[in-house]
């Protein structure tokens, strides 16, 4: 045989193989066990079909989440016609170095600012101006456990305040200066007041600030609470055109988010007791920091797999979206995990330790694992979980899960309904309702799809 001769059959094999997966992808059939796509004809005792189903979801407030010293602070307040008016308040005390001279009583002040290290932006019409507001608290952050619908009293008028036009800069350092007042009277206690001779008296003093965005703007930024957000008073002495700067900055320092919300005439108006799942209709949503979650009802695997034997899973998919519609910078909830729900819709946590909530683990993972006393228990580590995982060109989210619905219909673990939990693998979560470490309780992202499209797809050879 000629090379050439060679070429063009592998060409037709390929051909053929192109055919053949098209055919298997794009083709559904409604009994699984008896009608599909052979491998081959004639004798091939080998079937390969192709199934999908859907599952039917609900929505849930989920209970209040602990937000306190969050690796961001938020700041934003978003309207939306499923989810109402969302906004989400920063908190924070702050910091000075007491080992760091302070100005001498004839420093003249020049000027003064805060400092804010956005690290994320996101919301609509950046290319608009979006004001931001800093209030003095007049309470103080006490040393307990913040939750989200928790918020303090403050000054009525703001100690900065200032507008940008964000464009494509997602991460930069918004100076705003201070009020005069305000900076004045502060750089007077910084000189000379005891207030400023150990971070206990600076807190009596000051007990903090609160960071609000102005209604209407429809966008979120989250803060860096670091040595980078900050207030600096820049100074000189008489004679001396040499500048000098001290700063109070937001690093070691208690803080959380709050966030309120009015879902006043919105189909999620009826969502009001927490923890319970509500039927809002066909378009469903998730929104982070409103803890707004959805609970997958996953029941019809049980009768699709009640329908077969002697078969083998090659590929398990479960498909959400395409999702509705969001402008280009107002970015969706990046990934979810699947996290396991008892007959009472609690989320089940493992009873072996580290004790993570226990969610669908990922294909090519034991799904199952040993307990102290030597039983197969659910698998638990947060790290193996199944992600969904969102596609920007496709718009949907995408979980594999193979080797969970083969443990499934192989007895080893038993069918769950899923809460779908904003997280990701990068966040160091354990997987936790109250780990502020979540993705949960870093941003108001959202997304909002018909339930329709949540779809389980199947890909299994059976043995004849």
């Amino acid at each position: 045989m000629t090379s050439f001769s060679a070429s063009i059959i592998a060409s037709l094999g390929k051909l053929a193989i192109t055919a053949l997966l098209s055919i298997l992808l794009f083709s559904s059939c409604s009994d699984p066990a008896s009608v599909g796509l052979e491998l081959a004809p004639g004798n091939n005792q080998i079937g390969v079909f192709y199934r999908d189903f859907n599952l039917d979801a609900q929505v849930v407030l989920l209970d209040s989440f602990n937000t306190t010293n969050s690796t961001v602070l938020l700041a934003g307040h978003e309207t939306d016609g499923f989810f109402g008016v969302t906004e989400a308040v920063a908190h924070s005390r702050m910091f000075f170095d007491v080992t760091v001279d302070r100005p001498r009583n004839d420093a003249i002040l020049d000027s003064a600012f805060f400092d804010l290290d956005v690290v994320s932006v996101n919301g609509s019409n950046l290319d608009q101006p979006k004001k931001y507001a800093i209030y003095q608290l007049s309470e103080q952050i006490l040393d307990t456990v913040y939750y989200n619908f928790d918020r303090l009293a403050f000054m009525e008028s703001p100690i900065s305040s200032g507008e940008v036009l964000f464009g494509d800069v997602k991460d930069t350092t918004l100076r705003f200066p201070l009020e005069a007042d305000f900076s004045d009277e502060m750089f007077v206690k910084i000189r000379s007041s005891r207030d400023f001779l150990n971070l206990f008296e600076f807190r009596e003093y000051f007990p903090g600030f609160v960071l609000k965005a102005t209604a209407g703007d429809n966008t979120t930024i989250g803060i860096e609470p670091g040595s980078n957000t900050k207030m600096s008073f820049f100074y000189h002495y008489e004679g001396d055109t040499t500048p000098s700067s001290y700063v109070i900055t937001c690093n070691f320092s208690r803080r959380f988010n709050g966030i309120n919300s009015d879902r006043s005439g919105t189909p999620t108006s009826i969502v009001s007791e927490r923890g319970k799942f509500y039927d809002v209709g066909n378009i469903i949503g998730m929104k982070a920091g409103l803890a707004m979650a959805i609970k997958i009802d996953t029941s019809p695997m049980d009768e699709f797999l009640d329908t077969l034997s002697g078969i083998t899973f090659n590929q398990v998919n479960l498909r959400l979206g395409p999702i509705e519609s969001q402008e280009e910078d107002n970015n969706p909830i990046s990934s979810m995990v699947l996290k396991f729900l008892d007959l009472n819709n609690k989320v089940i946590k493992s009873t072996v330790p580290p004790n993570n909530n226990l969610h669908v683990i990922t294909d090519g993972q034991p799904q199952v694992i040993q307990d102290q006393t030597g039983n197969q228990v659910p698998n638990n580590l947060f790290a193996a979980s199944s992600f969904l995982e969102y596609n920007s060109e496709t718009k949907e989210y995408l979980a594999k899960i193979t080797s969970y619905t083969n443990a499934v219909f192989r007895s080893q673990i038993q069918r769950r309904n899923w809460l779908l939990f904003a997280d990701s693998p990068g966040s160091f979560s354990d997987g936790g309702l109250n780990n502020n470490n979540s993705d949960l309780a870093r941003s108001l992202r959202q997304f909002k799809l018909d339930k329709n499209k949540i779809k389980v797809e199947v890909i299994y050879s059976k043995s004849r």
